[in-house]
Formats: structure tokens, sequence, C-alpha cells
């Protein structure tokens, strides 16, 4: 197989979606069936919207229409619709929206108690559709019942904490999710273990899969972007390290 890119997928991951708040300048951009520019905004570290990101008409960007709390990740739903995953207790939570049925709310509305609640997501419309799946599902390839709204998308790479049982087990996982195939694959990172890494203020942030290779790839934060190898579980060189 032909030297894979560095550079290249140091690009790449450079546009791949991260939680908010910290990762929000990557969310997507996108237009409407309807014709209506969306825009996101986060609302700063301090205060009662701290942490808040918001999208809203790009027209009325103070009149916002979704609000997302920590650890969330927005994608694209062919077409026309936008995503949103996120961890919600033992599950990862799967919605989907129609951006044109979003309504406009006051940021009144939840400034002071949305910041430190454990609500993910802010809408005054309900999600076209919404399900979980379960962080304790076995290694491997497992079957998942998934929307009809959402089985557009091919695959969803979800980076999750994993439960480890002694120092040297895997302590992060890649949750794949395919979600056209009603398929998820569990893939504990057998290199991420807690007596090689600080859990908790060490974490896997976002991950990709590079399209001319098919490897994953991803961030780690505290120690820098990383190359797995074929099998998804295991390192094989660093792409960059952090200082």
């Amino acid at each position: 197989m032909a030297e894979i890119s560095t550079s290249r997928l140091k690009d790449i991951l450079q546009r791949t979606v991260g939680p908010t708040p910290w990762y929000w300048k990557t969310f997507p951009a996108f237009s409407s069936v309807a014709g209506q520019r969306f825009t996101w905004t986060h609302h700063g570290s301090e205060g009662p919207l701290g942490y808040v990101v918001t999208l809203a008409l790009q027209q009325e960007p103070d009149k916002p229409r979704l609000a997302l709390n920590t650890y969330c990740r927005p994608f694209f739903v062919p077409p026309t619709y936008l995503g949103i995953w996120c961890p919600e207790g033992r599950s990862i939570r799967i919605t989907c929206f129609d951006p044109d049925q979003l309504k406009a709310f006051d940021l009144i509305e939840i400034a002071g108690w949305f910041k430190p609640s454990s609500e993910r997501i802010y809408s005054a419309a309900a999600p076209l559709a919404e399900f979980e799946i379960s962080l304790g599902l076995p290694v491997g390839m497992n079957k998942i019942e998934v929307p009809a709204e959402l089985q557009t998308v091919d695959e969803l790479m979800v980076p999750t904490s994993y439960p480890a049982k002694s120092p040297d087990d895997p302590a992060f996982a890649l949750y794949v999710v395919y979600l056209n195939a009603g398929l998820v694959e569990v893939l504990p990172q057998k290199w991420f273990t807690a007596s090689q890494y600080q859990v908790g203020k060490q974490w896997i942030t976002r991950a990709a899969r590079d399209p001319e290779s098919h490897r994953i790839f991803g961030e780690c934060f505290g120690s820098g972007s990383f190359l797995l190898e074929e099998d998804g579980c295991r390192l094989e060189r660093w792409l960059e390290k952090s200082a």
C-alpha cells in the first residue's frame, strides 16, 4: 500500500467536526430547502450562556432556533436535514431536525439553567426522529434500529469513554455507526489505557476515515493526532504530537 500522507490527513482533520463548544467553528454551514441560510454562534465561556452554541438564521443571529450544550456534534443528513449526536447517560443520543421547522426562541428562556443542566439540546420544535445507542454493546458489529430520516447517512464516527476493568484495559472506544445499514461497530482503543494516559484530562475528541486508504485517524486532546492500524483498535503512529 502506498504511504498515507500525513499532511493530507491533518488537513482533513482540521475540517472534521468536534464537540461543543471547543470545535464549534468546524460545524457545518448549510441552507435549508426554503433557501434559508443558517449560522452558528458561540456564547463565550462566562455568564449564564457560557459554553452554549446556538444556531440561527444568518439574518437573525440574535434569534436562536437551536441551542447545544457541551459535547454535542452536529452533522449533515442528506438531502436537507440536520443531525445532532451527544452523550446521554450510558447511551449515545442521535437526533434529526428539519431546519425549516425550527422555531425562534428568546435566549432568556435558557439563560441560567441550560449551561449547568444535563440537557444537551434545546429546541422549541421537536426533532423529526431520534434514537439511542447503548454504550454497553459488545465489541464488533451490532445491529441497531435506525429511523428512516437518518438512513441517508453512510457513517458516523463516535468517540466515547469505555468501561475499563483495569489500568491496562481500553478506556476509550470508537463507535462507528453505519446509519444506512443499521449497524454499529464497537472498536475499543487498545492503546488508550489509564496506565498510559491521563483519562479525563486526555480524551479522543474527533475521528474520521481516510477516503483513500479507508483507515481511521483522529485527535486525542492533550496528546496529538493519530493514525490507527487497519483493525481500527491499535495505534499505528502519531501524525503530530502535542508539545
